[in-house]
């Protein structure tokens, strides 16, 4: 059967069974976007910025497990898409993007909308590709999906001529893509495992400490397992909120710059700590040296072998797919004649107690400004901790993280690795594409909205009920906390004095607006907005203290146990 290139692709999304592509169109795609046209077996999402298309499809994936896809043109198109392929790169997330190129013969000779694709991205992709021979299309898509999932995720591109789109070759999919070069390890080491469950075993102060390879991996039932059969104390990072129920005893909440006292003291004085799908991040563990000054035995498990002892050594290395890992942990813990020390863990368990006791998370909400912390409460309350939180980057997220309990994975969606201000708003529409009737909010800064805020044109041809949560300090809200901490308060560029007027800009593309600048307005305008707009796009400006910064803090370059607590200033 002879397709022609642009055929050949609308094919081989389908046999991937894609449901969704997000993207916009351009010269260089026009055959693709005219085979996609006539076919209908997966939509496609027209956004209203290339950034916005890889952010939906990031967030389409990281919300359902399945392989997010972008389509976007060639030149600008590519580059106004990098930054979100960095995003999802930093992250891990598999996805495939599809880049239209100019043809082969112009490659090279800065024809009109060429870029070096293949180059720009390089840094941040998994991998890529340049097609330039329409007989190796289907099997580099092929590659492209199974690169993307396997191992540990990734974005990966597929940069393709305008002219290969329009040739013609005989059609066949591979049925099983095979890689000489290309072969991740699933099964950990055994004798490494056996180490690590009499490790676990003799531990006085044992401590998990759980990532965002848990999430990626779906590997969060069997983390639960694992460690209610110990009974030790879990943190998750950032990326891994969700992996174990936040609302469980053993949970001591999240770690790191903005982790709670009692996660960061326990990761400081732990003897034997075990990490799972998590890489000793700089804004986990502060500064190496000081992290390094306890002495304890580490055990990492990692799908990616780089990522071991990259920033911290470690004693038992195990290189593994979670998964299978976790579940050869819990069959030799479970034939294990030994069992964990019983009166230490009781102790152990004491002094985290007492550390919980800081309530490092306290603040005081009054009657007359509306504290963010509080609206954040207010939102879990009113969702009953059920909904997609997206975010986007600065203080509105730390306070996501720390006041939404978060029970379930795939929940929590933000950008990690990269701070990618403006994912906010195409990451709940990628989640609402991937859940259609998930109850989804959006927690958001007057700042980081206005990054991507076209998209609230694609959310009103879609029809997508989120709900945008607008923490509005009038500042760049991280910025002016570390410039009041370590600026002498130089306020540089920070305040925003030009905000629009939000309500009447969310009406404007035909949604709701609602402003709360009162504390005994909060909970009711949350309750109206998921209630009776149940069913529309509700964007609510509210209007918070100027002055709230986030507590917990780790400043830059200190260790875990070095906190600046609210109380304390």
């Amino acid at each position: 059967m002879q397709l022609t290139g642009a055929e050949i692709v609308i094919r081989c999304l389908q046999e991937e069974k894609v449901e969704y592509v997000f993207g916009y169109p351009g010269g260089s795609v026009l055959f693709i976007y005219d085979e996609l046209f006539k076919q209908d077996k997966f939509k496609h999402v027209l956004v209203r910025h290339e950034q916005a298309a890889v952010h939906a499809a990031d967030a389409y994936s990281r919300s359902s497990n399945k392989i997010g896809v972008c389509l976007v043109t060639s030149g600008p198109g590519v580059t106004n898409a990098v930054t979100g392929i960095a995003t999802a790169h930093m992250d891990s997330v598999p996805m495939v993007i599809i880049s239209g190129q100019v043809p082969t013969a112009y490659i090279g000779q800065d024809a009109f909308q060429e870029c070096d694709t293949v180059g720009i991205t390089r840094p941040c992709v998994k991998h890529n590709f340049l097609v330039k021979d329409v007989r190796d299309l289907a099997v580099t898509l092929k590659k492209a999906f199974y690169i993307a999932k396997t191992g540990r995720p990734g974005p990966v591109l597929v940069d393709i001529p305008k002219d290969v789109t329009n040739q013609k070759c005989e059609f066949e999919y591979p049925k099983m893509i095979s890689m000489r070069s290309y072969n991740p390890v699933v099964k950990g080491h055994g004798g490494q495992i056996k180490k690590a469950v009499q490790m676990l075993l003799d531990a006085k102060r044992p401590m998990i400490y759980a990532g965002g390879g848990v999430i990626l991996s779906d590997a969060a039932d069997r983390l639960v397992k694992f460690a209610r059969s110990l009974g030790y104390p879990v943190t998750n990072t950032l990326m891994g909120l969700g992996g174990y129920p936040a609302t469980d005893k053993q949970s001591l909440g999240m770690l790191g710059m903005h982790g709670t006292y009692e996660a960061n003291m326990a990761m400081q004085n732990c003897d034997v700590l075990i990490a799972v799908g998590a890489r000793f991040d700089d804004r986990v563990i502060g500064n190496p040296a000081h992290f390094g000054e306890v002495a304890r035995k580490i055990i990492h498990i990692d799908i990616d072998p780089s990522s071991i002892s990259k920033r911290v050594r470690v004693d038992v290395p195990i290189v593994g797919n979670l998964p299978d890992v976790l579940d050869e942990l819990q069959k030799l813990l479970e034939a294990s004649a030994g069992v964990p020390d019983a009166k230490a863990l009781a102790t152990w368990w004491k002094q985290i107690d007492e550390w919980r006791s800081k309530k490092s998370l306290k603040y005081k909400q009054g009657k007359e400004i509306i504290m963010p912390q509080y609206v954040v409460e207010k939102l879990y309350e009113v969702t009953g901790g059920d909904a997609f939180v997206t975010s986007d980057v600065g203080q509105h997220q730390m306070w996501a993280a720390q006041y939404y309990k978060f029970d379930k994975p795939r929940r929590w969606i933000n950008s990690g690795g990269l701070g990618t201000m403006g994912v906010g708003l195409p990451y709940a529409m990628g989640v609402r594409f991937a859940n259609p009737k998930a109850t989804v909010a959006c927690v958001t800064g007057e700042a980081s909205i206005q990054m991507n805020i076209q998209e609230l044109s694609t959310a009103k041809q879609f029809r997508l009920p989120i709900k945008i949560i607008n923490l509005n300090n009038r500042y760049l809200g991280m910025v002016r906390q570390w410039q009041q901490m370590f600026h002498g308060n130089r306020y540089a560029e920070s305040y925003v004095d030009a905000l629009p007027d939000f309500v009447k800009l969310a009406e404007s593309y035909g949604h709701v607006g609602m402003k709360i600048e009162r504390p005994a307005d909060v909970e009711p305008a949350l309750r109206e907005a998921f209630t009776r707009h149940k069913n529309d796009l509700v964007f609510m400006d509210f209007l918070t203290d100027q002055t709230a910064n986030v507590y917990p803090m780790v400043a830059a370059g200190k260790g875990l146990s070095e906190m600046i607590l609210a109380e304390e200033l």
